[in-house]
């Protein structure tokens, strides 16, 4: 007689994450387990993960807070919840962690696994930052089992009193997937190729952000940066690619109005490892992150990061090595790393080896897809 699989739920707000953090997992685990995946999307969203041991259900997740729509969404995950019996529901993104943290402990599903990827009250203050830290502690409460993403961020949910010190655990050297090192890596027709589409010539040098745009991710200050540097720097040249999810591009453009030659703007892509082909330094100046996966993608492409100090981005450079980190908030200090590395060639070549070494060595995708195995497997035994 066969062994009846046991079954998991994958929540999160939208099909994006469940894409970029958690596809390889999703096909090691249907290895072995019938998997679910629920997000606010379409079964198109999951084209090449859907299969016989994969299915997926939509929920209308809002992403901002809307009362009446969140308690519709936690009595549709309670049904789905409660009629399914699953073994594990594992949620991401902090609403749809409320939302299937309460709607499984109110079923009683067995394990409940919920994974921190950064606290966006971290950088707020007052009856703001008192609210969203109650809601991670209601998380942190319905759940059985934690994740988070990098050892500095379980330290500070530890120190914040969000979590329990034996509650809470990081898999493998950090990271949610890790890096594909046959997808990220140099590529110098790919270079060439950009370049050429951009009107950047070869020696030029290129200063990449690669993500969601918003102020919180701190893109006007690295434009700022570039708007005091451009002028003296003809060679220097601003990509910034990924979908304004914060009204950014009229300011961004105010800013380098004086520079409009210099700026590159390109929108959402599925394929971040042909710009940061194209890129000679990488740049994110956020206020806030979990561990920031983009920098160690584009460090096993070869490009060293110039980012901010902050918890989760320690994780991902090793400052002085294989990257350069500047306190949040600060234009001037963005300039002087940019400055410094652009500057000088022999140091950025070296950035570059360290960080693509670090990358592969620690952080390649089977290290991450392996340690989330024995991670199921242990609470499943």
């Amino acid at each position: 007689m066969l062994k009846k699989r046991k079954k998991i739920c994958i929540v999160a707000t939208v099909p994006y994450a469940l894409v970029m953090f958690m596809k390889p997992h999703i096909a090691m685990l249907a290895e072995q387990y019938d998997v679910t995946l629920i997000a606010n999307g379409v079964k198109q969203d999951f084209s090449s993960m859907l299969n016989e041991n994969v299915r997926f259900f939509p929920v209308n997740i809002a992403r901002k807070i809307s009362l009446w729509r969140d308690v519709v969404s936690l009595f549709q995950l309670y049904r789905i919840f409660r009629k399914e019996q699953f073994d594990i529901v594992h949620s991401l993104m902090p609403k749809t962690g409320l939302l299937a943290m309460l709607a499984a402990f109110f079923v009683g599903v067995p394990h409940r696994i919920h994974t921190f990827t950064g606290q966006v009250w971290a950088n707020k203050e007052g009856l703001a930052r008192w609210g969203l830290k109650t809601l991670d502690k209601l998380i942190a409460k319905c759940a059985t089992d934690l994740l988070t993403d990098g050892f500095p961020q379980r330290l500070f949910l530890i120190e914040q009193h969000i979590v329990e010190e034996n509650k809470i655990v990081v898999l493998g050297n950090g990271s949610t997937r890790g890096i594909e090192a046959e997808r990220f890596k140099p590529n110098l027709a790919i270079r060439n190729q950009i370049r050429s589409n951009l009107g950047i010539s070869d020696n030029a040098v290129v200063y990449l952000f690669l993500g969601r745009l918003n102020k919180d991710k701190g893109i006007q200050d690295l434009a700022h940066a570039f708007a005091g540097l451009a002028v003296n720097m003809p060679h220097a040249h601003l990509l910034v690619v990924g979908p304004d999810e914060g009204g950014m591009d009229s300011m961004l453009l105010s800013i380098l109005e004086k520079c409009t030659g210099q700026f590159h703007r390109i929108g959402f892509t599925d394929k971040p490892e042909d710009y940061m082909a194209c890129a000679d330094i990488f740049c994110l100046p956020s206020y806030r992150e979990g561990f920031p996966s983009v920098i160690i993608e584009a460090a096993a492409v070869g490009v060293p990061a110039v980012a901010s100090n902050i918890y989760g981005v320690v994780d991902a450079v090793v400052d002085g090595e294989t990257g350069i980190l500047h306190q949040p908030k600060s234009i001037e200090g963005i300039k002087r790393a940019l400055l410094t590395l652009t500057n000088d060639a022999d140091l950025r070549a070296k950035m570059s080896k360290q960080a693509m070494t670090r990358a592969h060595t620690f952080f390649a995708t089977d290290i991450l897809v392996n340690a989330m195995r024995k991670y199921y497997q242990n609470l499943l035994s």
